[in-house]
């Protein structure tokens, strides 16, 4: 199986017309076979028409074949695994034990969100029955549940070439929720993409799905991205990227005449507070997890640890030191394109000329596209009076923020804007106590740590991965993973006055899906009598 760099539209494909461009090998520093066309207009409208003309029956297919349909996918990137890994090591730099670990996980994503599809308790399916008798006025017959959206566009993200791409999260809870999905390939890893894409319409085929559920569209620019999230068909868009590119997509969809909901999946700092008690009791293992977490994938994760609060004192500075000592020592690691490692360059230089900033750490990165630890101490009145202190650096940079008592820590974690995640570190007898910092940081963040770190996100029903503006678009009312990401491509749908006969399955009296249900404000399994 190899890329041939052409768009998959339905189960047609087209190479014409847009513009060329090449994956590239940033451990190689050179471009990478074969050459990718660009989508054109036109095979954006082929592919949302084809959606839209799948939609109905995919809204109609049941929650077990749907299941069947991810576990077909996830059971295909198993097979393939070792192909896969070797064309994404090319495009994206990542070691090979990291690809082949997000390879697993995608698949344990897809068949949990198929799982959790062929269940249908998630459907929140609730009856209340008819009260012809009632006073002063009669009650009606009325059913609701969540129903699919429609077409959903999503685009893959750079720094997971499988769990956040193609078949990624995203994808596959579209799918779960019912809906055909169009794919905005990532250029960093195009070939990767094409090799995935094409496995999940083998799947397509496989389970006699129809023509429109998927497609794959390539552009290395903004075009065909701004056309999917512009036509009229699309009724929803995930994205997982920075908050520019996240920015602007939502600001188009709210634009439309008919707007739609954009899940971005944009910055975030993920701040670390380690309290005096937790230095006291464990600091060389500190220094080491945090350092582990900061440093791998070359900090180019979306809960990379940017920002260290401490209360100063001689341990902390001591424990700063340490830390210090070790980033410097770093060896330098590939970044996934050279537009990341020119950006990471050129925010950590400007911050380092920032008043009131000093460089605490510097690794040495010789390499045309690799990057060691940037790390940057200031004070909490200077980070307090300097907004740019906030903003992600993507890469292996953090600040270190040293407060001058608790007040100070807590005036930090306020001043806070939306993140994916927050850390606590407390020694055991100071952590019964901090219940008010908890509350605060939990008031910014979707994910809330006490003694561990940010980085390795467990996939699991209880998972939430989203948070408050700008970590995510929405406010934090969502998550991209765990089984509540289904929910974004859904909506409520009410059914009054309904003959049993023409209500969905899910809704119908005798719950042919066996399905929980709420029924006249009770949860129960039973038909209704």
């Amino acid at each position: 199986m190899k890329p041939d760099g052409g768009s998959l539209i339905g189960f047609g494909s087209s190479g014409l017309g847009g513009a060329p461009f090449k994956a590239f090998d940033p451990a190689r520093n050179a471009p990478i076979e074969p050459t990718f066309q660009s989508a054109t207009t036109e095979d954006v409208d082929r592919a949302v028409q084809l959606a839209a003309a799948a939609a109905p029956a995919w809204a109609r297919l049941s929650g077990p074949d749907r299941g069947k349909f991810l576990a077909a996918i996830a059971d295909k990137l198993e097979a393939r695994s070792d192909i896969l890994v070797a064309r994404a090591l090319q495009e994206t730099g990542l070691p090979e034990a990291r690809l082949k670990g997000e390879v697993a996980r995608t698949a344990g994503q897809l068949r949990l969100y198929g799982a959790t599809a062929a269940r249908g308790d998630w459907l929140d399916a609730r009856i209340e029955t008819a009260r012809p008798d009632r006073q002063p006025l009669p009650k009606p017959d009325h059913r609701s549940l969540l129903r699919p959206l429609g077409p959903v566009v999503v685009f893959g993200s750079s720094n997971f070439p499988f769990a956040y791409s193609v078949a990624g999260g995203d994808t596959a809870s579209a799918f779960a929720a019912g809906c055909p999905v169009i794919v905005k390939a990532h250029p960093a890893h195009p070939g990767t993409s094409e090799m995935v894409g094409r496995l999940i319409l083998h799947a397509v085929r496989e389970c006699g799905l129809p023509e429109g559920t998927f497609s794959l569209l390539f552009d290395a620019g903004f075009e065909v991205g701004q056309a999917l999230v512009q036509h009229p068909l699309v009724k929803g868009v995930g994205f997982t990227g920075s908050l520019k590119g996240g920015r602007a997509l939502t600001d188009l969809a709210a634009a439309r005449p008919e707007p739609i909901p954009v899940y971005a999946e944009m910055g975030s700092i993920n701040p670390v507070f380690i309290l005096p008690g937790a230095i006291a009791e464990r600091a060389a293992g500190l220094v080491e997890g945090l350092y582990a977490s900061s440093t791998v994938g070359v900090g180019q994760f979306c809960t990379n640890p940017g920002l260290i609060v401490l209360e100063r004192s001689p341990a902390a500075a001591q424990f700063v030191k340490d830390l210090a000592t070790r980033l410097a020592a770093t060896v330098e690691g590939v970044m996934l394109t050279p537009g990341i490692r020119k950006n990471f360059v050129a925010s950590t230089t400007a911050r380092a000329h920032l008043p009131g900033v000093k460089v605490l750490a510097q690794g040495n990165a010789m390499s045309m596209c690799s990057a060691a630890p940037v790390w940057f101490e200031t004070d909490a009145q200077t980070f307090l009076g300097n907004h740019a202190l906030s903003e992600e650096i993507f890469g292996p940079s953090s600040v270190v923020v040293m407060c001058q008592n608790r007040a100070e820590m807590l005036a930090v974690a306020h001043e806070l804007e939306g993140t994916l995640t927050a850390t606590l570190h407390a020694g055991a007898a100071e952590a019964p106590a901090q219940g008010e910092l908890v509350d605060v940081l939990a008031a910014k963040a979707g994910r809330v740590i006490l003694n561990g770190y940010p980085t390795g996100l467990e996939v699991s029903p209880a998972q939430v991965h989203g948070g408050p503006y700008p970590a995510t678009s929405d406010g934090g009312r969502s998550t991209s993973v765990g089984t509540r990401a289904l929910y974004r491509w859904t909506r409520l749908v009410c059914y009054q006055g309904f003959s049993d006969d023409l209500l969905p399955p899910e809704l119908q009296n005798a719950n042919p899906l066996k399905l929980l249900r709420m029924v006249n404000g009770e949860v129960s399994r039973d038909p209704v009598a």
